[in-house]
């Protein structure tokens, strides 16, 4: 992964390959830009002019020039327009990784840049810097692991120095460390989902859980099939019941030093491999269901990360792992099962198997941590994908309080959510005719993502609830140029963490 550092010394005495400037659309170059460049590329001004770059959002231009005795890189990224009177954060989002896409293009292995001017954001120094190396090294993530053939993998960028005033230099490297404690965590979040479903059981993640836990401190505990069996979580049991490999419930917590602080849980669904069951899935919808446990991938690297950033919150993550496979042990359309709070359901349709699993770890957490709020993540619907499309995930809550918690959290994290309709109208449409629920619901209604959302309202009890999902944008999201195509984004996990990290601001 690329290492970002900050540095106070001017910026061509750094010992990069490749020098980028960030450039407003419509405005002549800043100030300290024209001159820099002037000196070291006396014909920049016209060379700009003739290729007709001005700074357009989403533009980028390079060209080589002598640094010394070497060859080097100019490359200018756009920024585009204000909106108002700042930048936005994904202006700075997207313009550091065509900085970076564009170094991998000329194979540059190095990068230096002056931090963005944190008063273009209406922010601090700290977090802008933040922010830059958060999206550098989540740009810079690439799933290549298996090519044997190393010249044939991606090429990475393996450095990007941010150049400070000096004054500012304490809080910038604060910035840079935050930032790389929560792009670890999505990256590593990513890293699972892209691993196939041979590789990536419910043991296997409960066995990477583990690691995680143990690496940053938290309380784990994991419960097995029998276990599940036992305790009544009907739901949790049936879905797996088609596999060769056990289901199992991970849940981490981290604990503040702070007295009094609230407690958020965080509950991720975790289908390592979702054929659809007997109601199988046809060609096309299911060769990447190993992404179908990026909501449990995101929960558990979540909490790790508040855990090293010292959140001052409680925060509990609930991952609810199982294979949906088919077999002559698969349960079946029609059948019965209880959940771990009592209430039955049939099952309408086997492939609607992840209201199953969080159905019972929502119910347990709700029980057993009474929790100020709950949030589950899961890739839940297919509707919600047409819903809202690929940049954004639908967002199902009746708490409006919560709510303005989770865009606010969206906005500053970059995971960006939408809000679709949760009233006490479409809950009729998950009634059973024989039973309390049904996994499927009245079609007539429509709002295929709200029915999810309608059924796992049955378990939270009076809690304040909120339901993500992120079947839109887990996966193989298209023109951003901080995800590559065909693998994970990680989507939910840094959502979850600005969420614990702003909860009491």
């Amino acid at each position: 992964m690329i290492s970002c550092t900050v540095s106070d010394k001017p910026l061509f005495k750094q010992s990069a390959k490749g020098f980028v400037f960030f450039v407003e659309e419509g405005t002549k170059f800043a100030s300290h830009v024209e001159p820099l460049l002037q000196d070291q590329f006396p014909l920049f001004e016209k060379l700009v002019k003739e290729r007709n770059f001005t700074g357009k959002k989403g533009s980028t231009f390079a060209f080589p020039f002598m640094h010394g005795k070497a060859i080097a890189y100019i490359i200018l990224s756009g920024f585009g327009k204000k909106q108002g009177k700042h930048f936005t954060l994904e202006t700075l989002r997207e313009a550091v990784s065509r900085s970076i896409r564009c170094a991998e293009n000329f194979k540059i292995e190095s990068l230096a840049a002056h931090a963005a001017d944190p008063k273009e954001f209406g922010q601090s120094i700290q977090y802008v810097l933040q922010k830059m190396s958060c999206i550098s090294m989540k740009a810079s993530y690439a799933f290549d692991e298996f090519i044997t053939d190393k010249d044939s993998r991606t090429f990475k960028v393996e450095s990007y120095t941010f150049v400070v005033d000096k004054k500012d230099l304490k809080d910038a490297q604060e910035g840079v460390r935050i930032g790389a404690i929560v792009a670890d965590a999505i990256n590593r979040a990513r890293h699972w989902v892209d691993l196939p479903a041979n590789m990536m059981t419910p043991h296997s993640f409960a066995d990477n859980a583990k690691k995680v836990a143990k690496d940053h401190a938290l309380k784990i505990t994991v419960f097995t099939e029998d276990q599940i069996e036992k305790m009544g979580m009907g739901g949790l049991k049936a879905v797996g019941m088609g596999s060769q490999h056990d289901s199992h419930l991970v849940i981490v917590e981290y604990k503040t030093k702070k007295k009094n602080a609230p407690t958020l849980a965080f509950v991720g669904k975790g289908i390592t491999f979702d054929s659809g069951g007997l109601n199988i899935k046809p060609t096309g919808y299911m060769e990447d269901m190993k992404d179908d446990m990026s909501g449990a991938a995101a929960v558990i690297n979540a909490v790790a990360a508040l855990s090293e950033l010292k959140a001052e919150v409680n925060v509990i993550g609930l991952a609810a792992l199982a294979e949906n496979m088919v077999s002559g042990n698969a349960n079946h359309p029609g059948d019965i099962i209880t959940f771990y709070n009592g209430k039955t359901a049939i099952v309408g349709n086997t492939d609607a198997e992840g209201r199953l699993v969080l159905a019972d770890a929502l119910a347990y957490a709700s029980k057993h941590y009474t929790p100020d709020a709950m949030l589950d993540v899961a890739t839940l619907t297919g509707a919600c994908v047409h819903a809202v499309g690929p940049f954004f995930s639908g967002l199902m809550t009746q708490d409006e309080n919560l709510c303005s918690k989770i865009e606010a959290a969206a906005i500053t994290s970059g995971d960006h959510v939408w809000r679709l309709p949760l009233t006490d109208d479409y809950k009729v449409m998950v009634k059973g005719d024989h039973t309390d629920l049904c996994n499927d619901g009245k079609t007539k209604y429509k709002a295929g993502a709200t029915n999810g959302a309608c059924f796992l309202s049955n378990f939270v009890g009076d809690t304040p609830w909120a339901h993500i999902d992120i079947a839109p944008s887990a996966f193989n999201v298209p023109d951003k140029p901080y995800f590559r195509t065909g693998i994970a984004t990680g989507m939910g996990t840094h959502l979850l963490i600005d969420l614990a990290l702003q909860w009491n601001k």
